[in-house]
């Protein structure tokens, strides 16, 4: 740093120097995909293959992710890999489908997510973030955080409140245990998905899973049940996202989603959206607990945050750049998938249809002729004087392209609310040298709940 002060390298997982044999690949694959990676992945633009289970491309390079997710995206759909895992909860949600389906509800539902629809739940957010914060245990110093736990009952607090009117009946907890059963269990990567073995063959982790789906699908369609009841009695109804949902109509041929869509998409923002957010935040404590120097500046931008100052997202730019470098060393996203629908070239290399794409911001965020430093916590890369030094594709927690995240505005400034108002509360303390260790499930968590100390900042 310019100032002299050491940085801070967070623990990364070790990288292999060989190939994995089709045994360790499913394997690792089940355990942490994460472990996977080879030394070569960070090292090179992009990595070509066949094996058994045949072609694939490992893309690390900007011009290629640039090819792949915006210039040909028409010939890259999701990958069956993707849909066999998630597919028996999202299947109709924006997350998986493809196609005319996937524009159709694209078209619906981007005026849902507006800039300056989003800016307008920025004092509903603050409310809660402050709300939920009262609640913690930091008058006496003694207040041991579950991080983890939290950041997921906040995030699924602002969920609940802006985007269901509070509907969501304050389960988070209940919510929160089935989420984490999904993801330890029935979302992981099964061998037998990764070799398209037949669906009726059980798969075990979605066994262990119990009911969770059946859980979520009907606390969604009570919740849809509800709502369209009191649309179509003449109640005035909340102007949120599940009335829009419903009231939504095609601007092109005037179609409304089924209610099935509309169950996919709650589905697909309750499980996607309010995830990927807990863990950024999670991560961006944890990495400031160990940064005093970033921990100084985003105490002096708490100190004067204002909501009611229209302009407040430009008041924080260190906090922006601490959430957007906990992004970079721990995208929720690890892996995106796709496949090749026909023959094309990328970085010179011929590749078939049906090939396998993977575009890993896990590699492509950590890739060694992309970044400086590339393992060190340096959130002074995205200040507003340097960020602009940074490709485009270089740099997609959000994803990119036709699919780029829908609900990115938002996430972004749920993320920058809630680290402020904590900073504002609270000072944040490591109470263990052990690092938490990244695991790849679905999203990127820690394989255990990570613990922070939050005292109460004195005043003056």
């Amino acid at each position: 740093m310019a100032d002299g002060s050491p940085t801070f390298r967070p623990w990364t997982p070790p990288r292999r120097d060989k190939p994995l044999s089709l045994v360790e690949f499913l394997w690792v694959g089940w355990r942490n995909p994460l472990l996977m990676w080879s030394k070569r992945h960070f090292r090179e633009p992009q990595l070509y293959g066949k094996g058994p289970l045949g072609a694939i491309i490992v893309i690390s390079h900007p011009e290629g992710v640039r090819h792949v997710l915006t210039e040909n995206a028409a010939n890259y759909e999701k990958g069956a890999l993707q849909r066999r895992v998630l597919g028996p909860l999202l299947a109709d949600g924006l997350l998986l489908t493809e196609g005319e389906i996937w524009r159709r509800a694209r078209r619906i539902l981007a005026p849902l997510f507006t800039p300056s629809r989003t800016l307008r739940l920025a004092g509903r957010m603050g409310e809660v973030c402050t709300r939920r914060i009262e609640s913690w245990p930091l008058e006496d110093g003694a207040g041991v955080i579950n991080i983890d736990s939290e950041m997921s009952g906040l995030t699924f607090d602002i969920l609940s409140a802006t985007l269901f009117s509070d509907e969501l009946d304050g389960d988070a907890k209940g919510f929160e245990q089935a989420l984490n059963r999904y993801l330890a269990m029935g979302a992981r990567i099964d061998p037998l998905d990764v070799l398209a073995a037949p669906t009726w063959i059980p798969r075990l982790g979605r066994a262990a899973s119990g009911g969770v789906a059946r859980y979520f699908e009907e606390r969604v369609a009570s919740l849809v049940t509800r709502r369209r009841a009191r649309i179509e009695s003449g109640a005035d109804s909340p102007d949120d996202l599940l009335s829009a949902l419903l009231l939504a109509r095609d601007e092109q041929d005037g179609a409304a989603l089924s209610d099935r869509e509309v169950a996919a998409n709650i589905l697909t923002f309750i499980l996607a959206g309010h995830e990927t957010t807990a863990r950024t935040l999670g991560w961006a404590l944890h990495l400031i607990s160990r940064s005093p120097r970033a921990a100084a500046h985003l105490r002096v931008e708490a100190d004067a945050f204002n909501l009611t100052d229209p302009r407040w997202a430009d008041t924080l730019p260190w906090t922006r750049a601490v959430i957007e470098e906990a992004m970079r060393l721990f995208p929720p996203a690890p892996t995106l998938a796709r496949r090749a629908l026909g023959p094309d070239v990328i970085g010179g290399q011929a590749i078939e249809a049906g090939t396998a794409v993977a575009i890993s911001p896990w590699v492509l965020h950590r890739h060694e002729t992309l970044w400086k430093d590339p393992e060190d916590f340096r959130p002074e890369r995205f200040l507003p004087e340097n960020r602009k030094s940074i490709d485009r594709y270089a740099y997609i927690p959000f994803s990119a392209g036709p699919r780029v995240c829908i609900g990115a505005a938002f996430a972004m400034r749920e993320a920058m609310i809630a680290l402020a108002t904590i900073l504002r509360a609270a000072d944040i303390e490591a109470i263990s040298a052990v690092e938490p260790r990244p695991t790849h499930q679905i999203t990127l968590r820690s394989q255990t709940p990570i613990h922070l100390r939050l005292r109460a900042r004195q005043s003056g």
